[in-house]
C-alpha cells in the first residue's frame, strides 16, 4: 500500500465524525459531503508527516470550510423562504438506526436543535458545534474563527443560551410513537378537538415546501394549538397514507402518495404533547433523501 492509499484509510477512518461535524454545521447533507469532500482535497495538498494530529486537524478545517459556507450564506439572508427552511432530516426505520446514521446523531441532533442552531450567527455557531458537540478546545476555535480564545468563548456561551431554548424531547420512545399516533389518528378522523388535545398550547409547526407554492401546500410557520390542528385538518388525505420512522433519531412520519414521498414529519414530544412540528414538503429535497429500507 502506498502513501496515497495510506492517507486515504486514515482518512475514511474520521470521515463519520466530519460529516457530523458539518451536519450540525449545515443542517444539509448534501453540503455536509461537499465539506467533507473539500476537507480531502486539502489534505490530499497537505504534508501529512507535519500533521501531529490528523483526527484534530481535520475537524478544524471541515469547521473552517461550513463557516465559509455559512458566511456565504448569510449574505444571502434576504431570501424570504429563510424563515421556513427545515433541515434535511435523517430517516431509519421505527426499530433501528444503521451505524453510520448512529454516528451522524450521536448527540440526539433534531430538527428543532437544528432550527435554532440556523438562527445563530456563523462564527458562533462553529464555536458551540466543535466545543459543546466535538469537545474542540478554544484555542483550537479561535485560530479558525480568527479571534482570541476568550473570544471564541464568548461566542460558545452566547450560542449555548440560546440552544437552551429548544425543546428536549421525551427520550422514551413509547411516549413519542403514543402522541404521534392520537395526532395522525385525529388528523385522520378530522377530529379538531383530539388535535388540539394532544399539541402543546405553544406548539409551533414550521413548513418548508421549497419554491413559492399556493394552498394548502404553501410554506408557512404556525404557532398555537388552534391553528396548527386546523392546519393538520388540510393534511388528512396524507395521513392516510403515512407511516412512523425515526427522523432524527426521535418518532416522526413519513407521508406517501402512490408510492412517493410527499412529506417528512419531524415531531418533538414533551410530557405527552407534541410541541413542535418540522414537515418538509419540498419535491426536489425530499427525491433527494435516502427512504431505501424504511418499507411501505
Amino acid at each position: 500500500m502506498n502513501d496515497k492509499d495510506l492517507l486515504a484509510d486514515r482518512f475514511e477512518e474520521n470521515r463519520g465524525r466530519l460529516r457530523a461535524v458539518a451536519y450540525r454545521m449545515l443542517g444539509s447533507l448534501s453540503e455536509a459531503d461537499d465539506a467533507v469532500q473539500e476537507a480531502w482535497l486539502k489534505l490530499s495538498r497537505t504534508d501529512a508527516d507535519e500533521v501531529r494530529n490528523l483526527a484534530a486537524w481535520l475537524t478544524t478545517v471541515v469547521g473552517r470550510v461550513c463557516l465559509d459556507m455559512l458566511r456565504s450564506r448569510a449574505s444571502r439572508r434576504e431570501d424570504p423562504m429563510d424563515a421556513f427552511h427545515v433541515p434535511d432530516p435523517v430517516i431509519s426505520p421505527l426499530d433501528r438506526i444503521d451505524p453510520e446514521q448512529e454516528v451522524l446523531l450521536s448527540d440526539s441532533v433534531g430538527l428543532a436543535l437544528l432550527v435554532v442552531l440556523e438562527t445563530l450567527e456563523p462564527a458562533e455557531r462553529l464555536a458551540f458545534v466543535l466545543h459543546d458537540m466535538f469537545a474542540v478546545p478554544f484555542d483550537d476555535i479561535a485560530a479558525v474563527v480568527g479571534r482570541t480564545p476568550a473570544a471564541a468563548r464568548q461566542l460558545a456561551s452566547r450560542a449555548r443560551r440560546r440552544v437552551q431554548a429548544a425543546p428536549a424531547p421525551d427520550p422514551d420512545i413509547g411516549r413519542q410513537r403514543k402522541a404521534v399516533e392520537a395526532f395522525l389518528a385525529a388528523s385522520r378522523d378530522g377530529d379538531f378537538e383530539a388535535l388540539v388535545a394532544v399539541l402543546h398550547p405553544d406548539v409551533v409547526l414550521r413548513a418548508d415546501s421549497g419554491a413559492p407554492v399556493g394552498g394548502a401546500v404553501a410554506s408557512r410557520l404556525l404557532r398555537g394549538a388552534a391553528d396548527v390542528a386546523q392546519q393538520a385538518l388540510f393534511f388528512r388525505q396524507f395521513s392516510m397514507s403515512s407511516r412512523l420512522v425515526l427522523v432524527n433519531g426521535t418518532v416522526g412520519v413519513v407521508a406517501t402518495l402512490d408510492g412517493r414521498p410527499m412529506s417528512v414529519m419531524g415531531v418533538t414530544v414533551v410530557e405527552g404533547r407534541i410541541v413542535a412540528l418540522h414537515i418538509l414538503a419540498d419535491p426536489e429535497r425530499l427525491a433527494r433523501l435516502d427512504l431505501a429500507g424504511i418499507g411501505d
